[in-house]
């Protein structure tokens, strides 16, 4: 399978502080790869060195196997992006804007490719409207149909999802899947809407204070989504003992008086009489399924924990 983007050792620093710290991945050939990470985590700042906007400290990028700065410059032909916010014209109309970007960029069967990147992403070829009277899911749209003109094989997205309504994340969610399955391409999509980038992602690249502290593909992710009841008590210590010995419950302490025991919904009775009976108070007790977004708080909880340990 073909390797897309290759990082190795990445680091960007300005002054005395890290933007990216020794960051490594790959992507390959069909892969949507979601970057997560909370706002400030570094993650533009990776797309920006991926399409040179910014020049890393140090540390190796290569796109579709470059390996100099000529090589790398060609290999971005074959790369799309909408980095921060779409950039187009606020005087021209969607149409208006492809025409300019087709002559920018030498495509000659302007019309054809104009009318059927506005299908692809979901808006009229005959709308009129210019570009600053859009609604922001329809910039962010017409951002893509600027990136995807010259049909590239590489999109790179930054948080597009940022801002748009349930309807237009649906709509966004489905021009995605097209985008992978239809047109054939790679992408790598940046978002801090952790639930929203759960339906569209591949593979996920957690990013936290510039690291890539996890990566995980959504097959592993839904092995390891595992069900469990919350448990709420301030006798955290009776209730592990208690638990521990009669059934051997698994376990995992998350706050003083909150607990994660990996046990299906239909259990949740046999744990009450369990604790009434060794006279364990309850606070609160309900059921739970791991999802991405507490999976990423989780993971990121430790992280920080790690860091003020040290």
């Amino acid at each position: 399978m073909e390797t897309v983007l290759e990082i190795k050792h990445l680091n960007k620093k300005y002054k005395h502080q890290y933007a990216l710290k020794n960051i490594s991945l790959s992507i390959q050939k069909g892969e949507i790869y979601g970057l997560i990470g909370r706002n400030g985590a570094g993650k533009t700042t990776l797309l920006k060195s991926i399409v040179k906007l910014i020049d890393p400290t140090s540390g190796q990028i290569a796109l579709f196997g470059s390996s100099s700065d000529k090589s790398w410059v060609k290999a971005l032909r074959r790369t799309g992006s909408v980095i921060e916010i779409p950039v187009a014209y606020e005087s021209l109309s969607g149409w208006g804007n492809l025409a300019y970007y087709c002559k920018l960029r030498g495509i000659t069967n302007e019309n054809a490719v104009i009318h059927e990147t506005l299908n692809i992403v979901g808006l009229d070829p005959k709308d009129k409207k210019k570009f600053k009277n859009y609604s922001l899911g329809m910039k962010q749209k017409l951002g893509i149909a600027i990136a995807i003109l010259s049909r590239p094989d590489f999109l790179i997205l930054d948080e597009p999802i940022n801002g748009l309504d349930p309807l237009s994340i649906v709509e966004f969610r489905q021009l995605l899947k097209r985008l992978q399955q239809e047109q054939g391409m790679t992408i790598i999509i940046s978002s801090h809407i952790l639930s929203e980038l759960y339906h569209v992602a591949t593979r996920f690249g957690i990013i936290h204070h510039g690291e890539l502290v996890k990566e995980i593909s959504k097959n592993e992710f839904e092995v390891m989504s595992q069900e469990y009841i919350v448990l709420q008590t301030p006798q955290m210590e009776n209730a592990s003992r208690v638990l521990r010995e009669s059934h051997h419950y698994q376990m995992k302490i998350i706050a003083k008086n909150n607990m994660h025991i990996f046990a299906e919904s239909h259990q949740i009775n046999q744990i009450i009489t369990l604790l009434v009976q060794h006279q364990v108070p309850i606070d609160g007790i309900y059921y739970k399924k791991q999802d991405l977004e507490s999976y990423f708080t989780n993971l990121v909880h430790e992280e920080t924990e790690e860091v003020t340990n040290d």
